[in-house]
């Protein structure tokens, strides 16, 4: 048919960290035709649906060891990597785009086996080992750190940072802050990713009275899985699971103590804010470390690793930045300066030049 849209399919699982860039991605595609290729009962079932089509298949990853339960995963790859290729096509797609995670194995596949176009896009600085297998395999790997490329040393790649949320970009609609914090007192904002973080949560609990005492108001998202989340109470203190308006939260921030995932740390530097990263102890090969020394050797943050962090260490280090207003404002401007705000333009672009080209 002449003049039809172009048709994506659009393969992201999981975790807001895979999820949140490629919903900003397929915002800049308006003139295309998207669905969506997921897995049941994970977060896109929640985002995806009201905006897209949803396709979900059975897939799951490796373990380590090969065992019974590496041959029903293996089974459950197969029958996937057929189901994709059915869809594919069915539905005349023309080309596959994916931020990794389990599901990028089937899809990238599928689309190769049919001669199809994959972008593939990978926001940690040292890629998932779905990205260095697959990575070579795809017309090309957009990385959101520049380092990250000299892991991929057989797959074409270029920097077009990580997409971030609408809601950080628009310049002229900046919402309000809807929580009770006076203007003019110093804000540190604790978060641990879209999981929560116990240990964080428990650390900052028994550092956070001497903050206060410097004036010092927190919030703290401590996710839905810490059993002592209400435990600390305070007028300067606010103690939520989760909270959806992170731009204006991360806007009014002087400090933030957070997780490194990728999703997180561009939210950081779109927003110019400094850091004290704490790298979750347990995340594939390190690689929230990774994503930490790109903020610390330009100076944008600070990182502890979890095992050796103190309440005592985290308390000294907080206080010694509040009174330091002028090291955290340079620390901010060096986080501002890792950010690309244009990454989600700049992505759709690099699609639209692959899958028309």
């Amino acid at each position: 048919m002449a003049n039809a849209p172009i048709r994506l399919l659009i393969a992201a699982s999981g975790t807001g960290g895979h999820l949140f860039p490629a919903i900003a991605l397929a915002q800049k595609l308006p003139e295309y035709e998207i669905e969506w290729l997921g897995v049941p009962d994970r977060l896109e079932n929640q985002l995806v649906p009201k905006e897209y089509p949803l396709n979900t298949i059975a897939v799951a990853g490796f373990q380590q060891g090969f065992g019974l339960s590496s041959l029903l995963v293996l089974g459950k790859l197969l029958g996937s990597i057929l189901a994709v290729r059915r869809l594919l096509k069915k539905g005349n797609f023309q080309g596959v785009f994916t931020t990794g995670g389990y599901i990028a194995g089937p899809a990238v596949i599928a689309a190769r086996s049919l001669g199809l176009p994959v972008v593939f896009h990978e926001s940690n600085a040292l890629p998932g080992k779905v990205t260095r297998f697959f990575g070579p395999w795809c017309s090309m790997v957009a990385v959101g750190f520049d380092v990250a490329a000299k892991y991929l040393p057989r797959a074409k790649s270029v920097c077009v940072g990580t997409p971030v949320r609408s809601q950080f970009l628009d310049s002229q609609n900046h919402p309000s802050l809807d929580l009770a914090i006076p203007d003019g007192v110093p804000l540190i904002v604790v978060f641990g990713g879209s999981q929560g973080a116990v240990g964080i949560n428990k650390l900052v609990r028994e550092a956070a009275p001497t903050w206060f005492e410097a004036g010092a108001y927190v919030v703290h998202l401590t996710g839905d899985k810490d059993p002592e989340a209400q435990s600390l109470q305070h007028p300067q203190y606010i103690s939520l699971p989760f909270y959806n308006d992170m731009a204006p939260l991360l806007r009014r921030a002087n400090l933030a103590i957070s997780r490194s995932g990728a999703g997180s740390l561009t939210e950081l530097a779109i927003c110019g804010v400094p850091a004290i990263l704490i790298p979750y102890p347990f995340a594939a090969e390190d690689h929230q470390s990774y994503n930490a020394e790109v903020f610390t050797k330009v100076g944008a943050a600070l990182m502890f690793q979890q095992s050796a962090l103190t309440a005592d260490i985290l308390q000294t280090q907080v206080l010694n930045l509040l009174r330091s207003p002028d090291e955290l404002a340079k620390m901010g401007e060096l986080a501002k300066a890792i950010a690309v705000p244009e990454s989600a333009e700049k992505l759709a672009s690099l699609v639209r030049e692959v899958v028309e080209s």
